[in-house]
């Protein structure tokens, strides 16, 4: 028993004593404001999970971050330059954006594996963001301010939120909706790179997914040199994953060998092409100084970019229509991809840390002209198959990114963009939901393979944007249609013969009743007594779902149990105009077929998966319980069973449950209705006094919340208990 009850010398009915649930409101006061001092410190040192962490790196630990990070940032600096070319921006931003990611990331990460820096569905959306602006404000910004703007102010957000510790908001969009925007940006940037990839223009590569797509197949004739390039990249870059991933199959103890050289195709191909297009270039410069393809050309050496980023208030005013869109997926594609990564290795991200990185990230990358960087999926698996053990190795990815924009920008003028473009195309590919993916979605749940399918064909149709606001407005639709209609299940009793031991025991197991009584393995299912209704709700009892109970319950009680009042002798002037009864001709059947209904005594109710309970569906409880004792005409027992919350008890005690106490018609009015105090109990008009109703009524006393000490004979510790007394006639408290 608690320290409360036995000072106050009271025992709890209904409970064993030595787990009574007992909370006040101090209770919740104090659990916020105690030792204050300590909980600041803890949040700050939180914001910095590498202090955990540093001080016991070792020599085992760099080897794999070296390797990883050199790995990465072979990989990292032809894709970022790649990205950029699909933001519309010129190279080095993508390397600004690199670099930055990566070095800034390690401090406050809580993922050894996540790679920051440009990604395509980031880029794809920075692309549409110029567009817009320049459509609407045409030569008042250049590309490079607008993306650095999207970069300081979607990062500033995202950074709030993760100090106010409201990461959780993330959880309430399905990984099918996350898959399905993803999965038609790839196609649209696939898409939006083949013209590239061909040599083929003349039209806007950021239109519509099928627009492009139509122009594209238009202009096929129009092919240029660029496409030897292009496709024989492609062509390579696929060639080398497939026959690397064949020989590691076939000779596993060299599998390690055949990874590391499939991780440098990009590398490989591109200088490999560079070289060419230089060999072939170099001499067919026209008088417009025009090469027979199409080059990077001049790609600025080093960080040019450093200083204060330029936010233009009109510009920040332009740009409010397109930041929900941006931040969205900074949030949504790096949370997706550090949980992905951190239950494949074993780990636990904290979602509002990782968003605390990615709003510093992208808030001080602004400093150096950088775009809006996130978690890059392929970079991400490749650092995690590289061996990376702490999120050190992005700084050995830093210094490969910094020493290429100090000494390899010349050699990057003669970078062929259709490389680049196929480049692209083979890292996106992987960005689309595979067959196998996709039917698991259908097998699982096929509302939520619905939604996939529209975010996909919006994308593909429409735009990234509304690809993005339709899936998650869709699956939050699903989200409230599912807890304002919950399922729940009236219950009946098997009785299992427990034969192991000397003794033969009964047990009874509550399970589903069915039309006819039986259960899907055949299993006879025995309804509760006549006059018991025991029912199980299978959510949270909260504010969207608790009409749907209310409306069970009680049509329930009406099909299957008998009115009180025999409706044949009231007079039709003295019947409810929503409730009159029989008709005159049919007084007769009706009154025979109410008498085969059991008279209802009792109703108990399983809390055993109710985790919450809020004042509305408090107030609903009460309203359920007056509408079925308006319709029996004599009170009924309330039975709750497994109420594992203190919380969840002391609310339902605040209704007048558990202790056989009344409380007025409404324990929170919205608009109180002061000329009528009387409790529900109360007969009203028309209706027959009964002794029960009396005493209900002269007994009837507020009940205090914060009295721990209360008798609650209704509230039982498990089912089994709750139907016995419910069925063994009424309980006095």
């Amino acid at each position: 028993m608690t320290s409360t009850a036995k000072r106050l010398g009271k025992r709890i009915i209904g409970y064993p004593e030595e787990i009574v649930p007992v909370v006040s409101s101090k209770d919740y006061v104090l659990q916020y404001t105690k030792n204050p001092g300590k909980r600041v410190v803890n949040y700050f040192v939180s914001l910095f999970p590498i202090l955990g962490w540093i001080t016991r790196y070792n020599l085992g630990w760099l080897t794999g971050d070296v390797i990883a990070g050199l790995t990465v940032g072979m990989v990292i600096v032809p894709q970022s330059m790649s990205y950029a070319q699909i933001a519309t921006l010129d190279p080095e931003y993508g390397l600004y954006s690199s670099f930055v990611g990566v070095l800034i990331y390690c401090f406050f990460a809580t993922s050894k594996d996540v790679s920051i820096g440009p990604v395509a569905v980031m880029s794809l959306t920075v692309s549409q963001i110029i567009k817009y602006i320049d459509e609407k404000h045409p030569d008042q910004w250049g590309g490079p301010q607008i993306a650095t703007t999207v970069a300081f102010i979607a990062g500033f957000i995202v950074l709030g939120i993760g100090l106010l510790r409201l990461g959780w908001i993330v959880d309430f969009i399905p990984a099918p909706a996350v898959s399905g925007f993803m999965t038609g940006s790839a196609i649209n940037i696939i898409a939006g790179q083949v013209p590239g990839l061909m040599g083929i223009t003349g039209f806007d590569t950021r239109a519509a997914t099928y627009k492009v797509i139509i122009n594209t197949l238009k202009g096929l004739p129009n092919t240029k040199l660029d496409a030897a390039w292009g496709l024989t990249g492609l062509v390579a870059l696929y060639a080398i994953r497939i026959i690397c991933d064949q020989l590691a199959k076939r000779f596993p103890r060299r599998s390690r060998v055949f990874f590391f050289i499939s991780v440098f195709r990009n590398a490989f191909v591109i200088v490999i092409l560079t070289i060419a297009a230089w060999l072939y270039t170099r001499h067919r410069r026209n008088s417009k100084g025009n090469y027979p393809i199409k080059i990077l050309k001049t790609v600025p050496s080093g960080l040019r970019h450093v200083g204060q980023p330029d936010i233009d208030p009109d510009l920040v005013s332009a740009l409010a229509a397109k930041l929900p869109v941006a931040v969205i997926i900074l949030l949504l594609e790096h949370i997706a991809i550090a949980k992905s990564f951190g239950r494949l290795n074993g780990y636990k991200i904290n979602p509002n840390q990782e968003l605390i990185a990615i709003g510093v990230t992208n808030t001080v990358g602004s400093c150096f002209g950088a775009y809006p960087a996130t978690g890059s999926f392929s970079r991400s698996a490749l650092k995690s198959k590289s061996g990376v053990r702490t999120p050190a190795a992005g700084i050995i990815t830093a210094i490969v990114v910094i020493v290429a924009l100090y000494g390899l920008t010349s050699a990057f003028y003669w970078i062929p963009t259709a490389g680049l473009s196929a480049v692209i195309i083979h890292a996106v590919a992987d960005l689309v939901a595979s067959p196998q993916q996709v039917y698991s979605y259908w097998r699982v749940s096929p509302l939520e393979f619905v939604i996939w399918a529209a975010a996909v064909l919006v994308t593909i149709f429409s735009s990234i944007e509304n690809g993005i606001y339709v899936s998650i407005c869709a699956s939050l639709a699903l989200l409230l249609i599912r807890l304002a209609h919950p399922r729940g299940y009236f219950l009946g009793k098997v009785t299992l013969d427990d034969d192991s031991s000397e003794h033969k025991r009964h047990h009874e197991v509550f399970v589903p009743l069915t039309k006819d009584g039986v259960t899907s393995a055949d299993v006879q299912v025995t309804p509760p007594s006549p006059g018991v209704v025991v029912y199980r709700f299978e959510e949270s009892f909260l504010y969207p779902n608790s009409s749907h109970l209310n409306s069970t319950l009680v049509d329930y009680v009406k099909q299957n149990t008998r009115r009180g009042k025999d409706m044949s002798v009231v007079k039709l002037s003295d019947r409810a105009w929503n409730d009159p009864g029989p008709k005159r001709g049919d007084h007769g059947a009706a009154v025979e077929a109410n008498a085969n209904l059991p008279i209802l005594r009792a109703v108990v109710l399983d809390f055993s998966v109710i985790s919450q309970i809020d004042t509305t569906a408090v107030q609903a409880l009460i309203d359920t319980r007056n509408e079925i004792e308006r319709w029996t005409d004599h009170p009924v027992e309330f039975h709750f069973a497994t109420i594992l919350s203190p919380w969840i008890r002391r609310a339902l005690v605040a209704g007048g449950f558990g202790v056989g106490q009344r409380v007025p018609q409404e324990i929170a009015a919205v608009v109180p209705y002061r000329d009528r105090t009387s409790a529900p109990s109360e007969p009203r008009e028309g209706d027959v006094e009964t002794s029960d109703w009396k005493q209900d009524r002269n007994s009837s006393a507020s009940v205090s919340q914060d009295d721990s000490a209360l008798q609650t004979p209704f509230f039982h510790f498990d089912l089994v208990s709750a139907v016995h007394a419910a069925e063994n006639g009424p309980v006095k408290p």
